[in-house]
Formats: C-alpha cells, structure tokens, sequence
C-alpha cells in the first residue's frame, strides 16, 4: 500500500474503483500542482468539496449522471456538485435555466436554495470534469489531470454498471458520449443551460421527466427532483 498521502479522501467505494488513477504520474503532479496553487491563489472548492460529487454518490447508487465543466469560481458558490452552489448564494444563471425547465417539465416549484445536495444523495452524480478552479479565474485549472481522471470515472461507470442515465448538456459535454456504451447506458443530450444557448435547445428538452420515466421502466426509483 502507498503512503496514505498519495490517495485523497474518498468515498470507499469509488476509492476502489480508481485506486490506480491515484498511484498514476499524472495525479502524482496533479496534487504537486494543487499544493502550488494554494501557496499563491485561493483555489475552490475548499478542499473538503473536492470530491464531493463522488462521496455523496457511492459508486454502486449511481442512477444519473449529469457532467459539468468547472466549478463555479467565485467566493462561497462551489460545493464540489456541478451546478449546485451553496446555502445562500444567489443562483447562478445556469441554474436558474435548470430550475425553469423543471418548472416546464414537472412542475418545479422554484427553491430557496440552489443546493442540489439532495439529488445527489438519490444517486445523481453531479460531476464536473475538472474539480478545481483558481478564484474568478474560469478554466484555470484545466489541462492539468482532472480531466483524465473525470473521464475516467465515466469509463468505469461504463465499463461496470448497467442502466445509468448520462444527461450531456453542450457541446463540451457532449463530447464524453465516446466514454460510454450506450448499448448498457442511456445518453439524453441537450444545448447548456447557460443563457448563450439554453434557447438553443435545453429550454424544453425534459430531461428530467425523461429519466424518471427510463429510471422506473429499469425497475428504478425516480428522482425526487424538487428541493
């Protein structure tokens, strides 16, 4: 077993599941380059939301995944669930556009709260590809490894599950669709939500209804989507 420093606080389940990205160069220098960042930078989320995303979803209650690109980067907004922000922090627009369409498509009542905790402790993966971000500085931790271990993650969920339904939300998304097999998996793509493109194509697409409706035809509970 390596030292305990090299693997990081993780649900055990998906600490299994990706034992070997974690004994991998790439995290190796992932980490060095975290522990740079912090030295000059604050670097959200804090780090006990790093792996939030996974250690809310244990790896075997994965149902849905909805995938995301970077953490939101300003003060007190990200939690380590894509789209979600924190207890009172004012709702992004992004997801005030999610909030809409699941008025339209299930008769959302808009939260007080724009934490998604509770659809990720029903099995929703809530995963960005990348899962840190420089404060106010969007993308500025890409290209450094979170994405090859993100993608990763996909590919096992792929690989040794059955039935999960993957939502893919513009084009950066979309491009992940080659990690999974859709003769086990379900794939719903949409435009993103944000207010560029939401008109686009994600204002109506009832991706939520829809996975409730794939989720019970497996035999599944749905999600309880309201918060």
């Amino acid at each position: 077993m390596s030292s305990p420093n090299i693997a990081p606080q993780i649900e055990e389940s998906w600490k299994q599941v990706l034992w070997d990205q974690f004994q991998s160069p790439y995290f190796s220098d992932l980490k060095q380059f975290l522990l740079e960042e912090k030295k000059h930078y604050s670097v959200f989320p804090p780090g006990k939301f790093i792996f939030n995303a996974f250690n809310s979803c244990p790896f075997d209650k994965v149902k849905v995944v909805i995938i995301g690109q970077d953490p939101y980067h300003d003060v007190g907004q990200a939690h380590g669930l894509c789209f979600s922000v924190q207890d009172g922090i004012p709702f992004p627009r992004s997801l005030v556009n999610i909030f809409k369409e699941l008025s339209d498509d299930v008769g959302f009542r808009m939260p007080h709260s724009g934490n998604l905790q509770k659809w990720a402790n029903q099995g929703v993966l809530l995963l960005n590809a990348t899962l840190t971000v420089r404060a106010h500085q969007a993308g500025s931790h890409q290209n450094h490894g979170w994405e090859t271990f993100t993608d990763c993650a996909i590919q096992r969920l792929s690989e040794q599950r059955v039935g999960v339904v993957f939502l893919l939300w513009g084009n950066y998304a979309i491009k992940k669709r080659e990690l999974i097999d859709e003769t086990k998996h379900y794939v719903l793509t949409a435009a993103h939500p944000s207010p560029l493109s939401a008109s686009r194509g994600f204002f109506g697409c009832r991706h939520f209804s829809k996975t409730n409706a794939l989720l019970m035809s497996m035999g599944k509970s749905p999600i309880d989507w309201q918060l």
